[in-house]
């Protein structure tokens, strides 16, 4: 018969989404730069407001159009198990990609760390290095006066101990849902998505009472960037879960076909494995000796 599917492969209709996601983006970036020379009168007074606004509302629209097009192509069956394996596959590559991402943070930290170049304003956005005995009596009154540390067996602690059981309730949410049991599911998932939150929310209060700004120090904009990045990326996967737990209540998931609940799950696990890093390395080992705040 003409026209008839003798593959296991989902062969894409054209599809306005991703041109749309493209251009979205474009803009979206160009009103970050825009943003962030806005003090320098390169462009009219709150046209930034307006293109990044632009951008992240294409963003939006991308996603629900795309995501649910995907969605709607896994209820009618279009996700045979050859197609579930090259997703798979799709899923660890941009896991991995995410990790080369925070080793670049690692990488920045352990180079402020073990290799320290004291700095000084010596203008408005300029520095210098300071070397020879300048720089000595800098690396000996650091951190300076006025900025502590944040002590890791308080807040930091609580919030690994978050993450370490929403590690597993996301699993005990898998494993329910491989055994049919949609009840264990949805608890899973409440549970999971309810420890993300009291996560993101421990972050805010800690960033709210840190006795150091974001610049200033090698110390405290290495921190802010490798723990803000972590805590974007908590906020990514709640969103995940959510959806999923949207998905399970509407009976989409089954025993032998979830790929999207597997994807939320292993970012989940990645985000918790990112954490326990970020503890030992930047609260625990970055504040060894320090005083604490």
């Amino acid at each position: 018969m003409a026209g008839a599917k003798n593959h296991d492969y989902h062969i894409l209709a054209p599809d306005i989404w991703p041109l749309a996601g493209a251009l979205s983006a474009l803009v979206f970036t160009t009103g970050m730069v825009m943003f962030m020379h806005a003090d320098e009168g390169a462009f009219p007074d709150g046209a930034w407001r307006i293109v990044l606004g632009l951008g992240i509302a294409g963003l939006i629209a991308t996603f629900f159009g795309w995501f649910s097009k995907v969605v709607n192509e896994a209820q009618s069956g279009d996700h045979t198990p050859v197609v579930q394996l090259h997703m798979r596959y799709g899923m660890i590559l941009f896991i991995a990609s995410e990790v080369m991402f925070f080793v670049g943070w690692f990488w920045a930290w352990f180079d402020f760390a073990l290799f320290p170049v004291p700095l000084e304003m010596v203008g408005e956005g300029s520095w210098r290095n300071l070397v020879g005995e300048e720089g000595a009596a800098a690396l000996a009154n650091f951190p300076p006066d006025g900025v502590n540390v944040l002590d890791a067996f308080d807040l930091p602690l609580l919030n690994t101990m978050i993450l370490l059981c929403s590690g597993t309730t996301v699993t005990w949410a898998h494993h329910s849902l491989i055994n049919g049991d949609r009840d264990g599911l949805k608890k899973g998932l409440w549970l999971t998505i309810g420890l993300g939150i009291l996560f993101s929310c421990i972050q805010v209060y800690e960033y709210g009472h840190a006795t150091f700004g974001f610049g200033g120090n090698n110390y405290s904009s290495a921190f802010y960037m490798a723990t803000g990045f972590h805590g974007f990326h908590v906020i990514v996967g709640t969103i995940f879960l959510i959806v999923c737990l949207r998905r399970s209540y509407l009976g989409h998931f089954t025993p032998r076909q979830h790929f999207g609940f597997e994807a939320a799950a292993w970012y989940w696990h990645f985000v918790d494995v990112v954490w326990l890093f970020l503890f030992i390395a930047v609260y625990v080992w970055g504040g060894w000796g320090a005083e604490v705040h």
